[in-house]
């Protein structure tokens, strides 16, 4: 099952409209009725709102899980928000890889400039 499918599923099961949904969505009918026919792709902020709508995962609606509810829970979500990579704690606690290569030291770093650049020129 892919997520056009779930989408109007879980809409369905809560008995709701593809109106109602989309107005509480913020889009058109038409836009939702796209998705749920698999016409046209949701972006990531309207992934989001389903995912938040559904009380489900964005990996459930994407149709790569079949577990509705596996989600972080918040205790996990506020570590993971509040993470900085810079910290040598982390980068030695923590095993960052790219392509199943470890990162040294060197190269986490570089990244995190590299990521801090490209956030300035925005």
């Amino acid at each position: 099952m892919n997520h056009d499918n779930r989408i109007a599923e879980l809409r369905d099961q809560r008995g709701w409209t593809q109106e109602e949904l989309a107005q509480s969505l913020g889009i058109t009918r038409a836009a939702l009725s796209h998705y749920e026919k698999n016409r046209r792709k949701p972006d990531f902020e309207i992934l989001t709102k389903l995912a938040d709508k559904f009380e489900v995962s964005i990996d459930y609606l994407i149709g790569r899980t079949a577990q509705p509810k596996q989600v972080m829970d918040q205790g996990v979500r506020d570590f993971v928000d509040q993470l900085e990579l810079s910290d040598e704690d982390l980068l030695k606690r923590f095993n960052l890889t790219v392509d199943g290569r470890s990162l040294t030291e060197e190269e986490a770093r570089r990244f995190i400039a590299f990521v801090r650049m490209e956030r300035s020129m925005k």
